[in-house]
């Protein structure tokens, strides 16, 4: 792969583009770096079709000038195995912002089966708008309190191995981190181009 590909993540999320940029060989840049604002509606029943949803939304506004570059956006979710799934493809919608770790605790409460997986679909497309799709997965638990200051989202409240992901270094979380599994297989793709 080429030292510095450069690579547009259609994403306004700076803890997102943070890991990104941090896992990823690339040069990186946000939808913010190059002038553009896309939130387009994540309308999807999957993790996978919201992906897409996003990067061909960046595709469309980026096409005329970025027709050598790759766009990249992804989707990830939090699935808590004995609310089915939930809060799964609607992760980042299941409450109001700053309340969501709050209302999965609450609907945990005296719940002991605590098992749950992050999983993340990362679309790449290319010049020609042809979508690959590249998905890694951690497995862990809910946590009975939030503990931990790093991360963000639901950090504070994802346990594996006994700490939250929140209770990590950042280059420990992303050491084993679901978007971390899905970039890797996102840069052999790009290493064999």
């Amino acid at each position: 792969m080429p030292k510095k590909m450069k690579i547009t993540a259609a994403t306004n999320n700076a803890g997102k583009l943070r890991e990104i940029r941090e896992i990823s060989d690339c040069e990186v840049v946000s939808l913010k770096d190059a002038g553009i604002v896309s939130e387009p509606e994540e309308n999807g029943k999957t993790l996978r079709q919201n992906a897409y949803i996003k990067a061909k939304a960046a595709y469309d506004l980026l096409q005329k000038s970025a027709l050598d570059e790759f766009i990249i956006a992804d989707d990830s979710g939090l699935f808590i195995e004995v609310l089915l799934g939930e809060p799964g493809v609607n992760s980042a919608r299941f409450a109001e912002p700053g309340k969501r770790r709050a209302k999965v605790l609450a609907l945990l409460n005296g719940i002991d089966e605590r098992d749950a997986y992050f999983e993340t679909v990362i679309c790449l497309l290319d010049k020609d708008c042809e979508p690959k799709f590249f998905t890694g997965r951690l497995d862990g638990k809910i946590a009975y309190e939030n503990r931990g200051e790093n991360g963000f989202g639901y950090d504070s409240i994802f346990e594996v191995n006994g700490r939250t992901l929140a209770e990590m270094s950042e280059s420990e979380k992303n050491a084993i981190s679901h978007r971390k599994k899905a970039l890797e297989k996102l840069k052999l793709y790009l290493e064999k181009l």
